[in-house]
């Protein structure tokens, strides 16, 4: 890395702010939500709900294509044209992400950051390569985790794919190879809503140096409080139902986080 470029870790260690980001699990061109990856019910359209988070205190958004890799297809661009018209905060893209092409591709959409997990997982050197041509901040590796028989595996195909892979090592590899940020999507806690799986994040953060979102199981905000203080590391937690339906207001989640004292970017 160029002298006088700050180094992944280094971003770590001084982002003071704990980051809330909104996920949009698109399908058909439709925001849906489920139960462990099933059961995906219609809830709105991402043009709508990327205005609303944008205007209301959100740090990032993140909009994963959800089927995009297990029927083979590239990323819808057109409604995710759409939706990064209406974005002024950091945009995070993944699904159907197999090549350098795809990137350029996403990021000429109006994304921030690119999102891997099954191209990755079919292709290690993806990483490598993005890392290369884009910077591995633009990097984001999505890993669908769940545990089995005692081990933390890794799940491909928006979580329909048992890979057998450890999920730890495989995360700590990517990050080797440049991914200069991690999703941890744990798929045993993903639409329970009784808390975000602390034991797999402290593996994860203890595997490695670089941003880590903690995503599956938030219920209230009592969830994000306990992540903050269980796993003062983490550097943001992400969800989706629960601020879809009006469960928890952004506003309302930092509010407590600050009452808390858990940094928090208030607008």
């Amino acid at each position: 890395m160029a002298a006088g470029v700050t180094t992944e870790y280094d971003w770590r260690k001084n982002m003071i702010t704990k980051r809330i980001i909104p996920c949009l699990d698109v399908k058909d061109g439709r925001v849906v939500k489920g139960v462990n990856f099933k059961d995906l019910n219609d809830v709105s359209s991402p043009v709508e709900l990327a205005k609303y988070y944008s205007g209301c205190g959100a740090d990032e958004l993140v909009f994963y294509d959800i089927t995009a890799s297990a029927e083979g297809r590239r990323l819808f661009t057109d409604i995710l044209c759409e939706t990064a018209r209406q974005v002024f905060i950091p945009l995070t893209v993944g699904g159907g992400i197999n090549t350098v092409a795809d990137f350029d591709r996403v990021l000429k959409c109006g994304a921030d950051k690119v999102s891997v997990n099954s191209g990755a997982i079919r292709n290690p050197g993806l990483i490598d390569e993005a890392a290369k041509l884009y910077g591995d901040q633009c990097v984001v590796l999505s890993a669908d985790v769940a545990l089995i028989d005692g081990v933390y595996r890794v799940f491909a195909k928006g979580g329909r794919e048992n890979t057998g892979m450890e999920a730890i090592s495989w995360i700590r590899e990517c990050v080797d190879r440049g991914a200069g940020e991690v999703v941890v999507n744990s798929i045993d806690t993903d639409g329970v809503k009784q808390g975000f799986d602390i034991p797999m994040l402290r593996a994860v953060l203890d595997a490695v140096n670089v941003p880590v979102i903690a995503s599956g199981g938030a219920g209230g905000i009592g969830d994000f409080l306990d992540l903050f203080d269980q796993v003062p590391d983490i550097d943001a937690g992400l969800a989706a139902s629960i601020f879809h339906f009006g469960e928890v207001s952004i506003a309302d989640l930092k509010q407590k986080m600050a009452e808390h004292g858990v940094p928090a970017r208030i607008v």
